[in-house]
């Protein structure tokens, strides 16, 4: 395997306060990487650097090598915790647009996917209810052909029904070589399909580690783990 992102001492200031904190960090290619931590300890921050959106203060970061900028957006598919997208809009106009927008965008994919949510390409983002709206953005990020996909709380505001469509689209819509970066709290809900975790806390990364070893070693799931390292 060959590394897709590093870090090395990462630190990144709000009005003197350390969102993130001489941050280390080595992920491989063809992993599904959890970021896991509570809210306010750092995990959109780094994906926002990840993506260009935030500078770090000091410290490095490299995707396939390159800093974060033009060549990097070429393969990197970004969802972040927010929707962003202009609810005037057709789905339909939202694909041609990213379509337009990415290279490596697959219409036919995405179109696919449309058609398994039983979701109409021709109506309005405005009319559709919030789960959907992120269904929509989901299914636009993961018909890229990425690299690295960084995912922020891509589970965080929906039913558990919707919970389960999403982690299948990501599951069965990335290409094998790719790695997913998902960052999440939810850990009970996603650790079946993750091949590693981080545990951010407090702006530092305070373990990294494939999520078989650290089974083995500790005895006890991920989610028993995070809720005795972060008292939940």
């Amino acid at each position: 395997m060959s590394t897709i992102l590093e870090c090395k001492a990462i630190t990144k200031r709000f009005s003197g306060y350390p969102a993130l904190s001489e941050a280390n960090l080595t992920i491989e290619r063809g992993r599904i990487v959890g970021l896991l931590g509570p809210n306010g300890s750092g995990k959109t921050t780094l994906l926002k650097m990840i993506n260009g959106l935030l500078v770090p203060d000091s410290g490095t970061i490299t995707i396939a090598g390159n800093k974060p900028g033009v060549e990097t957006k070429k393969i990197v598919s970004y969802l972040p915790e927010r929707t962003y997208l202009a609810d005037w809009m057709k789905v339909s106009q939202l694909i041609d647009f990213f379509a337009d927008f990415y290279l490596d965008f697959d219409k036919k994919k995405a179109y696919e996917m449309l058609e398994r949510l039983h979701l109409d390409p021709n109506k309005r983002l405005k009319t559709l209810s919030k789960g959907t709206k992120e269904k929509v953005q989901l299914i636009l990020v993961m018909s890229r052909k990425a690299d690295l996909y960084c995912l922020d709380e891509p589970i965080g505001g929906v039913d558990p029904a919707s919970r389960d469509y999403i982690l299948n689209t990501i599951i069965t819509n990335y290409n094998e070589n790719a790695t997913v970066l998902i960052s999440t709290h939810l850990i009970a809900e996603i650790e079946m399909v993750l091949d590693d975790v981080i545990f951010l806390k407090d702006g530092k990364i305070t373990l990294q580690s494939s999520v078989d070893d650290l089974r083995t070693k500790e005895g006890k799931s991920i989610d028993t783990l995070f809720r005795e390292v972060f008292k939940c």
